[in-house]
Formats: structure tokens, C-alpha cells, sequence
């Protein structure tokens, strides 16, 4: 094991997680495989992430968050509710086809360890529900929506646009016509938004 001069730290731990994965998928990448790629023994890796579990969800959601991160800024704006709301879910639409084409081993590999890290999962759903509401609340503060509960009605935009951005449709995301299938939703939901 070659020595390390950098300080050992959870990113970085979790930088070589990914670049294991991708090598070896989640089925054969193991913790010794991480430390033997950060030059560090793996009781040191440990010292950072109690378990292989605890290891596997923090890259989870350290993936995850990318993609709530990358829509935040867009949730937080002060544009027209309509176009923040059409951008927002575009923005989503394509950090997901991004993920899934750009690097489709590694797509795969988070498809594994979403499924097995149902908590990581279900923040990052709230996480991008809660931004949703915040821009139906903003279009209904201006008129531009009508919504009696707008953290329900996130919830039902979320889930109408499911085959855009769940990781279960992603075959489908690079069929001829799913731009135009897309935006076809979002125009029928901004339709029934409005008042």
C-alpha cells in the first residue's frame, strides 16, 4: 500500500467509493478495494464510515444530492413561477439523462444502491418535493397558479412527471419523441395549474 501525503477525509473517501463502483459495480467493490485505492489501510476508511452500508449510503446520497443541488438555485429564483417551474423540471429531466448517458455504469451502479438505501431515497424525494412547493407557492402568491395545498400539489407534479426522471424509465429517455412527450406534460400540467 502506497503511502498517502494528503489528509484522509470523507470526500475523498467517497470520491474513490465512486471510482470502485464504476470499476467493479456494488456487487464486487469492497471497502478494501476503497482503501487499497486511497493508499490507506482499511481501518482507516472505518474510522470514517462505521460500515460498508454506512459507506454505500453516503455515496448514495452524496449522488443524489448533485442533482437537488443543481435544481436549488432554479427553485430559489425569482422568475416567473410558469418558467421556473418549466426549468426546474427540465433541469431535473436532464440531470437524469445526463447520469444515465453520460455514464451508464455508474447509472447502473446508483440504480443498485438507490434501491438498497431507501432513506437516502426518500430525503432526496422530499428534498425535490419541497422545492417544488416552494415555486407552486411562489405562482400561487402571484396568481399564476390556483392550489389549495401546494405541497400536494408538488407531490402530484412529482409524481406526473415520474417517467422523466425515475431512474426506472431511463431506457426510455433517449427514444425519438421523449423531448416532445415532456414537454407535452409539462405544458398539460402548467394548463392545470394556472387559475
Amino acid at each position: 500500500m502506497a503511502p498517502t501525503s494528503e489528509i484522509l477525509t470523507a470526500e475523498r473517501i467517497l470520491e474513490a467509493t465512486e471510482e470502485v463502483l464504476r470499476r467493479h459495480g456494488p456487487a464486487k467493490a469492497t471497502v478494501v478495494d476503497v482503501a487499497r485505492a486511497l493508499g490507506v489501510s482499511h481501518g482507516s476508511v472505518y474510522r470514517h464510515f462505521r460500515t460498508k452500508a454506512a459507506l454505500r449510503e453516503a455515496v448514495t446520497k452524496r449522488w443524489l444530492d448533485r442533482t437537488s443541488g443543481e435544481l436549488s438555485g432554479i427553485a430559489a429564483g425569482d422568475s416567473d413561477p410558469k418558467a421556473r417551474l418549466r426549468d426546474w423540471l427540465a433541469a431535473l429531466f436532464a440531470a437524469k439523462r445526463r447520469k444515465a448517458g453520460g455514464d451508464p455504469e455508474l447509472f447502473a451502479t446508483y440504480t443498485v444502491l438507490t434501491d438498497e438505501n431507501g432513506a437516502a431515497v426518500g430525503d432526496h424525494i422530499a428534498d425535490l418535493t419541497a422545492q417544488l412547493t416552494r415555486i407552486i407557492q411562489a405562482g400561487v402568491e402571484t396568481g399564476d397558479f390556483t392550489a389549495a395545498d401546494p405541497q400536494a400539489t408538488a407531490r402530484a407534479v412529482f409524481q406526473a412527471t415520474g417517467r422523466f426522471h425515475d431512474p426506472c424509465h431511463a431506457r426510455e429517455w433517449e427514444r425519438p419523441g421523449a423531448e416532445a412527450d415532456f414537454t407535452a406534460v409539462v405544458d398539460l400540467l402548467i394548463r392545470g395549474l394556472r387559475p
